[in-house]
């Protein structure tokens, strides 16, 4: 049978965790945001033989984006093309779209080492908007704090592109609404970062490697609390020329990279 992409249902839960397990070394988010993102919609699967084997979502951001994300295919069918099949469904969907006036722009990120995904946007016209540093940190290495959860105000989003997890809102007055009913803002001692909810991949919202020190053991309490032996960070370009004084701090960047290794793509398509 010819392989089909459809609306994801409840009853595929079973197919996208077996997915999820096999994936980034079971430690991928897909199975946990599954019930958020069937009552978001704009989430697909792609289906061969009865067997879900693939999945991406379409997520409507704030500044009318299209967020890409989520596209995974199962490992036992990767290298047949079934990547490109979602990438290109996700891309024709978000032109859809556009065209009903709902969006004006496709989005996503991705780690640098991830080959394909890059080489399929520079092919259909995205361009590099942005470049973070990931890194992630273990728990064990700090006696956690437990931070303070705060109600952020415009003054505490102090970044330009803001990190919320792996998706990334650009500052203004309506993010600030949007982060107060999808992200979570802390404060440890007069220092604040920020994660998606129930996520731990954290941004530090103060600058500087001292900053993100006195953080760390808040983050690792956010972390321990929600069951994670580790934890990861998402920091600005900027970084790089102190990047030796970040690294003395405990953290491990992804592939002891030297240069940004997350890129935030764009396609504009109005």
């Amino acid at each position: 049978m010819e392989p089909i992409i459809r609306e994801a249902q409840p009853e595929d839960k079973p197919f996208i965790e077996e997915i999820s397990r096999l994936t980034w070394e079971g430690n991928d988010y897909l199975a946990h945001v599954f019930d958020d993102w069937i009552k978001d919609g704009n989430f697909y699967v792609l289906e061969l033989d009865g067997k879900v084997i693939g999945t991406v979502k379409l997520t409507l951001l704030l500044n009318r984006v299209g967020w890409m994300e989520g596209i995974r295919v199962h490992p036992y069918y990767r290298g047949r093309g079934f990547g490109r099949m979602l990438h290109n469904f996700i891309v024709q969907r978000g032109k859809a779209l556009a065209d009903e006036g709902k969006i004006d722009a496709l989005e996503f990120s991705t780690y640098i080492q991830f080959k394909e995904p890059i080489t399929m946007a520079e092919k259909d016209g995205f361009w590099i908007k942005a470049r973070f540093f990931v890194a992630s940190a273990s728990v064990e290495n700090f006696e956690p704090e437990e931070p303070m959860r705060i109600e952020p105000e415009m003054e505490d989003l102090t970044l330009g592109l803001i990190p919320i997890g792996w998706r990334f809102v650009k500052r203004n007055e309506d993010t600030l609404d949007w982060i107060k009913r999808n992200a979570e803002v802390y404060d440890h001692n007069g220092l604040r970062f920020i994660g998606s909810k129930g996520g731990t991949t954290f941004a530090p919202l103060d600058p500087g490697p001292a900053a993100l020190k006195a953080l760390l053991p808040a983050m690792a309490w956010v972390a321990k609390e929600r069951g994670k032996e580790e934890f990861d960070l998402m920091l600005l370009s900027a970084i790089k020329p102190v990047l030796s004084g970040f690294k003395r701090t405990g953290i491990r960047i992804w592939g002891n990279a030297e240069e940004p290794n997350v890129l935030v793509f764009r396609k504009n398509l109005t």
